[in-house]
């Protein structure tokens, strides 16, 4: 078992991300530690009046090839992986003239912010670091000797294990920040090699690679006994992972996943053509409208299921303002998640301690093309992010009868909605609003049933003397394999359908919507979301 404490006499800087470098390195050479450092990051130390080492003066040769080549030389890398206790490599150090650096301070090149950033393909290239990751790749492995730190939320807790041991670090801490050095690396060749695949058009590349930074650490997952954490993924998309909390208690595991899924399907509303609100509960659309105002939004929204909603998620596709939050707090709300609030509406929300408010700045954007996860036994499945928009399909009538324009705009709303449904997904919708929701049940006959009386029980909740879903119009996310599920929408008062056609039975199908009188629309385009 090699000697717990290692003490610092040499740390090499080099860092692209300057944030607490200085106050970093002044209190490294109170200790008496030797700094030395590469371009940029020795400039800034000598500019603050300490004594640094350039690694050029360090290694012999000068940086070179617009500073490609610079760190890559035995009097780095000896030093770096040198074993301190090994004889052989003591000797070696002597006769080639290697001193042991004892700590390492490397955040690599801006690659990922670079990329989000938009840059140019060449740019891109540039700030693919070389050296970075070969010399953390080193002192990670011989972290028996040697600390490694890949970002300046580290130094704090360096600064103290060797204030505490007196110049030395703790084997306890080397192996943590080793951890970390090769889990940073790691992500950043992810994210570099699926930028390639990107680039490439390679949908399928040979390896996948997978890379993450610690958003938070969770009080526990799906339940109380699964572990959990959040990770944020170099991808820029407004939504969960890049909101300001404003306010509330941490965000559930749950919590996350049910926003997500409500601020995506919100973001299938256009801010610029309507105001659209999202009411989600365990990860389903229990009430989504559109309105002249968020208000207006939110109460239709309500309206559909004032029962689920109790506890749900509220997703908004403008700038949250006073009348709508003053409206949202009445009841039982876990998250609000909008891409903006006025001051007004925060005031109102704050009262409400526990609840979540998250702010965007945008919305995503549905039609970008992205990345879907889900792990299986031994492995994941990688598809493309759902981005098939219904405004982009060409609607094909199949029935006698015509889809009023009434009935064509509510048969859009309600397909927009039906993507974000689990499957079999059948939606009702009336007046752009749903009446009735029935998600995720084996049998899309008995989606369309528990949709209808979804539907009822709204009327009952809203004093109406008939269903809601008389007069509605009905989306299902994939075809009718049988008339039953669409003559169950027609008992229910379904006037128009739209779904996406390519059953072997479409004609029997059809057929049953001609002799009901229903207007019936093909999409072409099935959203399953299992």
């Amino acid at each position: 078992m090699p000697n717990e404490l290692r003490r610092v006499e040499r740390a090499l800087l080099s860092v692209s991300d300057k944030t607490g470098l200085i106050d970093f390195a002044r209190a490294l050479s109170r200790l008496g530690i030797a700094l030395v450092s590469t371009g940029g990051t020795a400039k800034a130390i000598a500019e603050a009046g300490l004594a640094v080492t350039d690694v050029s003066d360090l290694t012999g040769f000068p940086e070179m090839m617009d500073g490609r080549v610079k760190t890559l030389h035995p009097k780095v890398h000896g030093g770096l992986l040198a074993i301190r206790s090994h004889p052989e490599h003591q000797a070696s150090m002597l006769g080639h003239g290697i001193a042991p650096i004892d700590l390492l301070v490397v955040n690599l090149y801006p690659f990922e912010a670079t990329v989000a950033a938009g840059k140019p393909y060449d740019d891109c290239i540039e700030n693919i670091d070389i050296g970075g990751p070969a010399m953390i790749r080193a002192a990670a492995k011989n972290h028996n000797d040697v600390a490694v730190v890949v970002e300046a939320a580290d130094y704090a807790a360096v600064l103290a294990d060797l204030d505490t041991h007196k110049g030395a670090t703790t084997l306890t801490l080397r192996r943590k920040l080793a951890q970390k050095a090769y889990s940073r690396t790691a992500s950043y060749d992810a994210a570099i090699s699926n930028w390639f695949a990107n680039e490439l058009g390679d949908t399928s590349p040979a390896f996948r690679a997978l890379g993450g930074s610690l958003a938070e650490t969770m009080r526990y997952g799906e339940n109380p006994h699964q572990w959990a954490a959040f990770y944020r993924t170099p991808e820029q998309r407004p939504g969960v992972a890049t909101a300001r909390q404003v306010q509330g208690k941490q965000l559930s595991y749950n919590n996350i996943n049910d926003t997500d899924a409500a601020f995506e399907c919100v973001a299938e509303f256009d801010p610029d053509r309507t105001a659209a609100c999202v009411i989600v509960k365990h990860a389903n659309p229990c009430g989504v409208a559109e309105g002249a105002s968020l208000l207006e939004a939110y109460e239709r929204a309500l309206a559909c299921d004032p029962v689920s909603a109790f506890g749900g998620i509220v997703a908004l596709n403008r700038k949250l303002d006073a009348e709508a939050a003053k409206k949202i707090v009445e009841i039982f709300t876990e998250v609000i998640i909008a891409p903006d609030a006025d001051e007004e509406a925060i005031a109102l929300v704050a009262a409400k301690k526990n609840l979540r408010l998250l702010l965007t700045s945008g919305l995503p954007d549905v039609r970008k093309a992205g990345l879907s996860l889900r792990t299986v036994a031994g492995g994941f499945l990688a598809q493309a992010r759902d981005n098939a928009v219904v405004d982009d399909m060409e609607l094909k009538v199949v029935t006698k009868r015509q889809p009023s324009e009434a009935e064509l705009a509510d048969l859009r709303f309600a397909f927009r909605v039906a993507k974000h449904v689990k499957s079999n997904a059948i939606v009702y919708a009336k007046n752009l609003a749903t009446v009735g929701v029935g998600a995720g049940q084996m049998s899309r006959v008995d989606s369309s049933r528990i949709a209808a009386w979804k539907a009822g029980e709204a009327a009952k909740a809203a004093g109406a003397s008939e269903s809601l879903a008389k007069g509605a119009v009905v989306a299902s996310d994939a075809f009718f394999p049988f008339a039953d599920g669409l003559l169950a929408a027609a008992e229910a008062g379904a006037t128009a359908v739209i779904q996406p056609g390519g059953s072997m039975r479409d004609d029997e199908v059809i057929k049953a919507a001609d002799e009901a009188g229903l207007a019936m629309v093909f999409t072409g385009h099935r959203h399953f979301r299992h």
